[in-house]
C-alpha cells in the first residue's frame, strides 16, 4: 500500500475553517457538552513534563474515578485515493488524526491525581471541571508512564472530593495506523487494474481495532473493560466518504468544500474496547428485521456482485433468533457489519458495528464453497452472540474473558442450527473444537479457564488470554453444564443472568448465582458453584480410567508428558452405556478410587462412557473393554454413537501419547475405517494421524503409512467417486466435509487415480483460464494437489489466479494452495513474498508461513525465515507463528534452537506459545524414540497383503 501523504498549507487553513463552521453548525451540541470544540492543531504545553518512567501505582487503574460519559469529536486525515498524492514532495509523512474529548466522572474516593489510559498519542490542553460547581480545577502536571501501564497522569492542585462529579477535557493527536491496531488503514483495489495503474486504482479506508486495550490509542480514556460510559462521538471526515460508528446517526452537515461532519446518537453504555468507527467510500445493502434497521457494508465492487447478500440474508434470521432466545430486545437500533480487506482476528463484535475480514462476511454463489457458506454463518451468530454475552453483560476483567467468548462460541451453534439446520454445526464443529482445546490444554504451560486476576495484568498477559482454552474449553463447559441440569434450566438462568446484570459487568461468581437460582426453582439439588469451581479454576482436565472387570473408576490430570503427581480433581458427570443399554447419569466426586456398579461389564459386553461427548475429559479403559469396543466398531460401528467413534479415536491416540496406552491400540482403533463413509471418525482420525505424519514424515517410516492410508481411504474415495470426476458433491453437509477429506487424504498420500483427477482438473482450467468448472466445495484440496504435483508452471498460473481474483474465499484457497509445491525455490519465494504487504496482506503472514511450514519441504525454510524477519512477521499473529512452525519439532538440535531463539528475540505476546512449543519439542523427542519402531512395524504388518 502507498504511505504518500502530506499535510499542506490549504489543509492547515482547512482546520481554522473547520473551527468556525464547527462552532456555528453544532453549536447546540456545544452547549449540551459543556466543552469547546479545538482548532484540531493541539498546542503542547512546554511547562509540563512530558514522560516519566517512574512506576505506575499499579498494572491497573486505581478506580476511585468511574466514568460517565465520553464526549468525543475525532478527525482523521487520510486521502481514500492515492492519486490524489502522488506528486507530493514528502512521501514519508505520516497520516495523522486529531481531535478532544471531555470524560464525565463521578469521584468515589478523594484523590488529587486522575489517571487513565493514553498510548502513542499527544495530549494537551487539559482542562478539569468540578460539575457541581461548574468551577476549574487547575493542572499542575501532566505525565506519560512509558511503561506496560500506559497511564497518564494528571496533577491537581486540588482535590477531587468523594461523590463529586468532574470533567476532564483533553486535546489529542496521532499516527494513524498501517499495524491493524488503534486507528489504522486498510486498502483494497478497485476494478481489476494492471500494474501500470495500480496505484490510481488503490483505495484506502480508516477503521478501528480496539480489543483487547487498544482504544488508549484513540483517545485518552480509562480504557478497561469494567470502566462502562456511554459515548457521544462526531466524526469530521472528507466530504465524499461515510462515517460508521456504534450508534445510529443523528445529523451530519457539510463544513467546506473538504470536510462535513457526521454526529450520532449516544451509545448504549459500554466499555471503551468496544468504541469503533469506519471511514469509508463503502456501499451496503439491507437485511429485514421487524425493528433493528441492518446494513451490511463491503466495497462498491463487491457490493455490486452480490457478495454480501448471504450475510444480509442470514444476519436478521441470527439476531431475531437471540432475541428470543434470551428474551432480550438487541440493545442499539442499528446494526452495521463491514466487511473489512484488512482486519485482525477475523471478526469483531463492536456494540452496533461488527466488523468482519472480507472472507468472513463475504460470500460469492458458484465461488465460494458451501463450507464457506457455514463458515460465514457460524462467524457471523459468534459475533452477533456477543452483542448480549460481552457488550451488553461484560466480564470485570481480562481472567475472565471466557465469559464473553465461551458463550460465544457456544449460543452460536443453535443460531446456526436455526438458521441453517442443513449444516449440522452441532455435530460438525463440536467435536472439533472440543480437539483443539484438548490438545493445548493437556500441556503444563496451560492455564486455568478463569486463571487468577493477578496473573493476567499486562498487555501480553491479556492477549495471551484469547486461545483455544477461552473459545473452545469455555464453549464445550457451557454445553457439559447444560447438560447437566438441562437445557431449558440453564437458559432459564441465562435469561435472569442477563437481565439482571444487562449494561453492568460480572464474573463467574455471577453466573453460577443464577444458574442455581434456575436450579433451585425447579426443585434440583445440583451445587452450581462447587462443581463448576473445578472446571474453571483448576488448570487441564483429567482422564478418567474405568476398569470394567470390577467397576472401579479414578482420575487424573491428562498431560502428554505427566513427571510428577497431581493433586487436582474434579466433580466429573460420566454418561455411561453399554450395549445393553442405555445412557445413565453417574458421578465421579472424589480424588480416590471408587467402585460403581454401573461400570461393570458382563461377558462380551462394553461400556462406552461419556456418551455424545457431554464431559471435558478423556476416558481409558482396561484392555478387555478397549478390545470390545475396538470389536464393536469394526463389525457394526453404528451400534456406537457417531461423535463417540470420532471420540474414541481421540482418546486412544492422545493416550497412547501420554503413555496411558500402547500406540498398537491406537491405530488399531483406525482399521474400521475402510467402511466408514461418516466425517466426525475420519476427522479424528486424520487430525490424529497428522501427528503421525509431523513425526515421521521426515523418516522411513512415512512410506508404509502412506500405504496403510491409501489402503483405508481407497473405499471412501470410490464412495464419492462419481461426484468428484464430475465436479459435483453430495446434498448432505457432513458428507460434503468427508468428501474433501477423501480426496485430501487419497491425493496427498499418493493414490495414482486422485493424483491424476487432481492434475486433470488443474490443467483444464489452465487450457481455458477463464472457466474454472472445478466445483467450489472442491477447489481447495485440488488447488493444493495439483500444485504439489506440479512444478513452476502450476505455482506461477496460482500465483497470477491469486493476484488478479477479487473474491476472497478464492483468494484464500489459492493462497494456501501456493503453499503446496514440492520445490522449495518457490517456497523461498513465497516466503519472500510475505515481506511485501501490496503481495501479502499483514494479517495473512501468520497463516501462510503456518501454511509453508505444514509442508515438510517448507518447514526448516520457515524456521530459518522467521528468525531472519520476526519483528515483522510477528506484527500479526506471533503466537500463531511459532505454533505453526514448530509443531514437526522432534530432535534434541531442533529444541535446542527453539531454546536458542527463546534467549535471543523479544517474544512479545509469543512468550507462552514459545513455553508451550519447547514442551511439545521434548514430548514429541520422547514419543519419536519411543514408538518408532513399534509404529514401522505396525503399519509393516498392515499393508502386507
Amino acid at each position: 500500500m502507498a504511505k504518500n501523504s502530506y499535510i499542506s498549507k490549504a489543509v492547515a487553513t482547512t482546520f481554522v475553517i473547520l473551527t468556525i463552521s464547527l462552532i456555528v453548525g453544532i453549536i447546540t451540541m456545544v452547549i449540551l457538552y459543556n466543552t469547546e470544540i479545538s482548532t484540531m492543531h493541539p498546542t503542547p504545553r512546554p511547562t509540563f513534563p512530558s514522560t516519566t518512567t517512574g512506576p505506575p501505582p499499579v498494572m491497573q487503574l486505581p478506580g476511585n474515578l468511574i466514568p460517565e460519559s465520553y464526549t468525543i469529536f475525532l478527525q482523521p486525515h487520510f486521502y481514500t485515493r492515492i492519486i490524489e498524492v502522488v506528486n507530493v514532495t514528502s512521501p514519508n509523512q505520516t497520516m495523522l488524526f486529531t481531535g478532544n474529548s471531555t470524560v464525565n466522572f463521578h469521584c468515589v474516593q478523594r484523590t488529587s491525581t486522575i489517571y487513565l489510559h493514553s498510548k502513542d498519542l499527544t495530549v494537551s490542553n487539559p482542562v478539569v471541571m468540578n460539575k457541581d460547581t461548574n468551577e476549574k480545577i487547575y493542572v499542575y502536571a501532566i505525565k506519560h508512564h512509558e511503561d506496560e501501564s500506559n497511564f497518564l497522569e494528571i496533577q491537581l492542585n486540588d482535590a477531587l472530593k468523594a461523590g463529586g462529579n468532574y470533567s476532564l477535557f483533553l486535546a489529542f493527536r496521532g499516527e494513524i495506523s498501517e499495524n491493524l491496531e488503534g486507528l489504522y488503514l486498510s486498502s483494497y483495489l478497485e476494478g481489476s487494474p494492471t500494474y501500470e495503474d495500480y496505484t490510481s486504482a488503490e483505495r484506502v479506508l480508516a477503521t478501528t481495532n480496539l480489543e483487547p486495550i487498544d482504544a488508549r490509542m484513540v483517545f485518552p480514556c480509562f480504557d478497561e473493560p469494567q470502566m462502562k460510559a456511554v459515548f457521544h462521538v462526531t466524526i469530521i471526515h472528507r466530504r465524499d466518504t461515510t462515517a460508521l460508528g456504534n450508534a445510529e446517526i443523528l445529523g451530519s452537515s457539510i463544513i467546506d468544500d473538504d470536510w462535513k461532519y457526521t454526529r450520532f446518537y449516544p451509545t448504549p453504555r459500554m466499555s471503551t474496547y468496544l468504541f469503533a468507527f469506519t471511514v469509508s467510500e463503502f456501499t451496503s445493502i439491507p437485511s429485514p428485521h421487524k425493528r433493528v434497521e441492518i446494513k451490511t457494508f463491503a466495497r462498491p465492487e463487491a457490493t455490486a456482485a452480490g457478495y454480501t447478500q448471504y450475510a444480509a440474508n442470514i444476519t436478521g434470521k441470527i439476531l431475531t433468533f437471540f432475541e428470543n432466545h434470551f428474551d432480550i430486545e438487541y440493545s442499539p437500533k442499528k446494526l452495521d457489519q463491514i466487511a473489512l480487506p484488512d482486519l485482525f482476528p477475523g471478526a469483531m463484535e463492536n456494540w452496533g458495528l461488527v466488523t468482519y475480514q472480507e472472507g468472513n462476511l463475504l460470500y460469492e454463489e458458484g465461488v465460494s464453497s458451501l463450507l464457506h457458506k457455514a463458515d460465514i454463518a457460524t462467524i457471523i451468530a459468534h459475533e452477533l452472540a456477543h452483542q448480549w454475552f460481552g457488550n451488553l453483560v461484560t466480564m470485570k476483567w481480562w481472567n475472565q474473558l471466557w465469559l464473553n467468548e465461551g458463550f460465544a462460541t457456544y449460543m452460536s451453534y443453535f443460531a446456526v442450527d436455526h438458521a441453517e439446520p442443513s449444516f449440522k454445526i452441532r455435530d460438525t464443529y463440536v467435536l472439533s473444537n472440543l480437539h483443539n482445546a484438548f490438545e493445548e490444554d493437556a500441556l503444563a504451560s496451560s492455564h486455568p479457564l478463569s486463571p487468577p486476576q493477578e496473573d493476567v495484568r499486562t498487555s501480553f498477559e491479556i492477549l495471551a488470554m484469547f486461545d483455544s482454552i477461552t473459545y473452545n474449553k469455555g464453549g464445550f463447559i457451557l454445553r457439559m453444564l447444560a447438560d447437566i441440569v438441562g437445557e431449558r434450566v440453564f437458559n432459564k438462568g441465562i435469561k435472569m443472568y442477563l437481565w439482571d446484570f444487562r449494561y453492568k459487568t460480572t464474573d463467574q461468581y455471577n453466573l453460577w448465582e443464577y444458574i442455581q437460582k434456575a436450579v433451585d426453582e425447579d426443585g434440583g439439588h445440583f451445587k452450581v458453584a462447587k462443581v463448576m469451581d473445578t472446571w474453571t479454576n483448576q488448570i487441564g482436565y483429567p482422564v478418567i480410567t474405568i476398569n470394567t472387570t470390577n467397576g472401579e473408576i479414578s482420575q487424573k490430570r491428562f498431560l502428554f508428558n505427566d513427571s510428577s503427581e497431581s493433586s487436582l480433581w474434579w466433580y466429573v458427570p460420566i454418561r455411561v452405556m453399554s450395549n445393553k443399554s442405555e445412557s445413565s447419569l453417574v458421578w465421579l466426586d472424589t480424588s480416590g478410587t471408587v467402585k460403581k456398579d454401573e461400570f461393570i461389564s458382563k461377558s462380551g459386553e462394553w461400556i462406552l462412557a461419556n456418551v455424545n461427548c457431554t464431559g471435558y475429559y478423556r476416558v481409558n479403559y482396561n484392555p478387555e473393554n478397549w478390545e470390545h469396543l475396538l470389536t464393536q466398531l469394526e463389525t457394526n460401528p453404528e451400534r456406537i454413537p457417531l461423535m463417540n467413534r470420532g471420540q474414541l479415536i481421540d482418546d486412544a491416540f492422545n493416550l497412547a501419547r501420554a503413555k496411558l496406552v500402547s500406540v498398537t491400540l491406537a491405530l488399531n482403533s483406525t482399521r474400521f475405517l475402510h467402511t466408514e463413509r461418516e466425517y466426525l471418525p475420519w476427522e479424528s482420525a486424520v487430525r490424529n494421524l497428522g501427528y503421525f505424519v509431523l513425526m515421521f514424515d521426515r523418516s522411513e517410516v512415512y512410506g508404509p503409512m502412506q500405504a496403510y492410508l491409501c489402503k483405508q481411504v481407497t473405499g471412501l474415495y470410490n464412495f464419492f467417486r462419481n461426484y468428484t470426476e464430475n465436479s459435483e458433491v453430495p446434498k448432505d453437509h457432513s458428507l460434503q466435509c468427508n468428501q474433501i477429506t477423501a480426496i485430501e487424504v487419497a491425493c496427498s498420500n499418493g493414490l495414482p487415480e486422485c493424483v491424476s483427477m487432481a492434475r486433470k482438473m488443474f490443467a483444464n482450467w489452465m487450457s481455458n483460464s477463464s472457466t474454472n468448472n472445478i466445483h467450489p466445495n472442491l477447489r481447495s484440496v485440488i488447488y493444493c494437489q495439483a500444485v504439489a504435483a506440479g512444478g513452476k508452471t502450476e505455482w506461477e498460473f496460482a500465483w497470477d489466479k491469486f493476484q488478479s481474483s477479487s473474491d476472497t474465499s478464492e483468494r484464500e484457497q489459492l493462497r494456501r494452495a501456493l503453499s503446496c509445491t514440492k520445490k522449495t525455490w518457490l517456497l523461498q519465494r513465497y516466503l519472500e513474498y510475505t515481506l511485501n504487504p501490496e503481495k501479502i496482506r499483514l494479517m495473512d503472514i501468520a497463516s501462510t508461513i503456518k501454511y509453508i511450514a505444514k509442508n515438510v519441504a517448507g518447514q526448516a525454510l520457515a524456521w530459518n525465515f522467521i528468525r531472519a524477519h520476526w519483528d515483522y512477521v510477528s506484527l500479526g499473529d506471533g503466537a500463531t507463528l511459532i505454533e505453526g512452525v514448530t509443531s514437526r519439532f522432534s530432535t534434541q538440535f531442533e529444541l535446542r534452537e527453539l531454546e536458542r531463539f527463546e534467549m535471543d528475540y523479544d517474544l512479545g505476546s509469543a512468550t507462552r506459545a514459545v513455553y508451550q512449543a519447547k514442551e511439545q519439542t521434548q514430548v514429541n523427542i520422547q514419543w519419536v524414540r519411543r514408538n518408532k519402531e513399534n509404529v514401522l512395524e505396525w503399519f509393516e504388518r498392515e499393508t502386507a497383503s
